[in-house]
């Protein structure tokens, strides 16, 4: 399971996230936003996002590491593929 101190790190960015996507749509509401700034700005919050997620994938490998299975490699394998 993820341990408190992951959890509490993985709650704090998706706090920063949520503040960044606030901020879009308040550019978006400005008529006089230019589109690159717009654009510079979903670019940052996706990255944020794709963070989030490998650390969560990070997670998941730890699980199987210290999972005692046989089959742990391919199932880590398939979430690998299916998540990244």
């Amino acid at each position: 399971m993820i341990s408190n101190a992951d959890r509490k790190s993985m709650k704090m960015r998706f706090a920063r996230i949520e503040g960044q996507l606030r901020g879009l749509q308040k550019l978006v509401d400005d008529e006089n936003t230019e589109c690159e700034k717009v654009a510079q700005q979903m670019s940052a919050a996706r990255k944020a996002l794709d963070k989030a997620a490998h650390a969560m994938l990070a997670c998941m490998v730890k699980e199987y590491v210290l999972a005692d299975d046989k089959d742990a490699i391919h199932d880590l394998e398939n979430i690998i593929g299916k998540y990244a």
